[in-house]
């Protein structure tokens, strides 16, 4: 790109995109406007999920676009508002993407006083997102304190304001004065040390305390570094900075917020003429208690003395309780002994009778008995088996072939030993074996007598 681009514009007729024309204006803008501030009042306000912060600056008769990128933007983002008036620093430039004419900022400050106001609300943001506000956080004040430090200027009507609350309602207090500065650059640190020191000191309670002023004399008081000195006090913290429409980031740290120093003096003092009232009121109650306690205890100790006898007659009557109680043990003792004896008996009986040597003559009386029977049965058996033998040999004869065969019958068998039944099994000329009654026969066939015989006719 060349060195100037403006150099050529009107020289002669160079046709430009959309693209170009804006790039050309955008760097136009922003080489003639390096920086500016630029007053106005805040719309549109727009802070999107990526940190930045769009607006536009208006006032009576104009406005323009702005932007704030997420790294300036993270001290003010929170803080800023709609219809806040402002004083902004940045350069002059152009959005090409929509030909937009806008300012790209690097600061952003409230106009007039509202620099303080910004500041405050920015920090009274970042403690409250971190608890030092909660109710959770807070401490009770003590109903009857002896010892009180006052964290204030020992010069001023404050100081003695405080003191005269105290003379008036409850001398009794001490009254410690930590002294520090309450205004200006350097009571920041002064206030810190000093609420620092009151808390190691062991009072009861504390007081911060300042008169009225104006939103820059009472500044001090919202300042980190004191607000953080005020929320690790240990002991109960009362804040009474300013009058009562005064509020700063102190009172909502501390644990009680006082509309002015005598109204916190009175939150600590207890009014005497409250306490006489209230130790009559307990007194006339306490009286009343003690009449009914001792009313009640004499009556108590009137049944007593009714019910109380001489300890002869306990004695008496202990000494026959006693030995009825001797009889009783007697008696249920030998209930007991003649108890076992019989138990013990039944246990002998019972075991006489389950002796081994009883079981032992009675195995051996059966032995004996069939040893005596095993003789007979064994004969019974044997002639029985022999007598069904006998049966079943003749049963078995009836239906033998050789029985057969010795009434004069005759088997033919073949070279195979196979029984010959029908004529053709024997063809003529085959040897055959005949078992007879008695022995064995070796025959021939002749003749089966199935082929028909040719007799000759002239035979």
């Amino acid at each position: 790109m060349m060195n100037d681009p403006f150099a050529r514009l009107g020289l002669d007729r160079e046709v430009l995109t959309v693209g170009q024309l804006n790039n050309r204006a955008r760097l136009l803008l922003e080489d003639v406007f390096g920086s500016v501030w630029v007053e106005g009042e805040i719309s549109n306000l727009a802070r999107p999920a990526s940190g930045h912060v769009y607006f536009t600056l208006k006032d009576a008769g104009a406005q323009v676009r702005c932007a704030l990128f997420r790294q300036n933007a993270a001290r003010v983002r929170q803080a800023l508002r709609e219809g806040l008036a402002v004083k902004v620093r940045g350069k002059v430039s152009l959005f090409e993407g929509r030909g937009d004419y806008q300012l790209i900022l690097d600061t952003v400050e409230p106009a007039g006083d509202g620099a303080l106001r910004l500041a405050f609300e920015a920090l009274k943001e970042k403690l409250a997102g971190e608890g030092l506000f909660s109710s959770e956080h807070k401490l009770p004040l003590p109903s009857h304190p002896r010892r009180i430090g006052i964290v204030s200027s020992p010069s001023g009507a404050v100081i003695r304001d405080i003191i005269s609350v105290f003379r008036r309602r409850a001398p009794q207090v001490q009254l410690t004065l930590v002294p520090t500065a309450v205004q200006g650059r350097e009571a920041i640190g002064q206030i810190a040390r000093a609420i620092a020191l009151a808390d190691r000191a062991g009072f009861d309670a504390i007081i911060l305390a300042r008169g009225g002023g104006s939103l820059e004399d009472l500044w001090c008081f919202n300042e980190e570094e004191v607000a953080r000195a005020v929320a690790a006090c240990a002991t109960p913290i009362v804040s009474a900075v300013g009058h009562e429409t005064d509020v700063s980031i102190s009172d909502f740290v501390a644990d009680v917020r006082a509309p002015t120093p005598s109204a916190a003096a009175e939150l600590l003092a207890p009014d005497n003429s409250d306490l006489k009232l209230r130790l009559d009121s307990l007194q006339q109650r306490l009286l009343l208690r003690l009449r009914n306690r001792l009313a009640h205890d004499q009556l108590r100790l009137d049944g007593l003395a009714r019910r109380l006898r001489h300890p002869g007659e306990r004695l008496r009557q202990q000494a026959q309780r006693l030995d009825d109680l001797d009889m009783r043990l007697r008696r249920a003792f030998e209930r007991a002994h003649a108890l076992r004896r019989q138990r013990v008996a039944q246990y002998d009986a019972r075991l006489a009778a389950q002796h081994p040597g009883r079981a032992v003559a009675l195995l051996r009386q059966r032995l004996e008995t069939l040893a005596q029977r095993l003789p007979k049965v064994m004969n019974d058996q044997l002639k029985a088996r022999r007598l069904q033998l006998q049966a079943q040999a003749q049963t078995l004869h009836v239906v033998s072939p050789l029985a057969t065969l010795g009434r004069g019958y005759s088997i033919l068998l073949d070279d195979r030993g196979q029984a010959v039944r029908r004529a053709e099994q024997a063809p003529p000329g085959q040897r055959l074996h005949a078992r007879l009654g008695v022995g064995e026969l070796t025959v021939r066939v002749e003749d089966n007598h199935l082929t028909p015989v040719n007799l000759s006719l002239l035979d």
